[in-house]
């Protein structure tokens, strides 16, 4: 009996030892998850401040990548109405998200900073074929959300994701 109410006392103190401490959770996605300095998240596809896109389709991200998680098909610019700066773009750029580890050798790799990692990590789906992110996912709509984090293009690509939960 004594052993029995010894263990129940052991219990409640642990429990309030627990009580007041500070949560280890967080509300996501209400409240955003501090990330590191140096996390490496979503990628996304830069374009200039004129519009035009800033990979040349020269596949060194895709050479660059140990996962082989990156398909790039490069083409002849129309010279009339030319897609990146260069000679040539990416015609089809695809991530399989499923297949990168995040490592960020495409990053470094790009001669343009076209590709970077964004800290934005939500990218849950209910298909596969949904996570072999294309173009229309990576470029970022204007020049303005592209260094911070694409959260407006975020909403655009997930369906999932609601808009302004509160």
């Amino acid at each position: 009996m004594i052993r029995a109410v010894r263990g129940l006392v052991v219990g409640m103190l642990t429990t309030l030892k627990y009580l007041f401490r500070k949560k280890v959770t967080i509300d996501y996605p209400r409240e955003p998850y501090p990330h590191p300095e140096r996390f490496r998240g979503v990628h996304e596809l830069r374009k200039y401040d004129d519009g035009l896109e800033r990979c040349i389709g020269c596949e060194l991200c895709a050479v660059a990548c140990p996962a082989n998680a990156i398909t790039v098909i490069g083409a002849e610019n129309d010279p009339q109405k030319p897609t990146s700066p260069g000679e040539r773009y990416g015609y089809r750029y695809e991530i399989d998200m499923l297949r990168c580890i995040f490592c960020g050798w495409c990053e470094e790799a790009c001669p343009t900073d076209a590709i970077v990692l964004t800290p934005r990590f939500d990218i849950a789906d209910f298909s596969r074929e949904r996570l072999v992110f294309g173009k229309d996912k990576l470029l970022v709509n204007d020049a303005f959300t592209q260094h911070l984090g694409n959260t407006e293009s975020a909403v655009e690509t997930d369906p999932g994701v609601e808009g302004g939960a509160a």
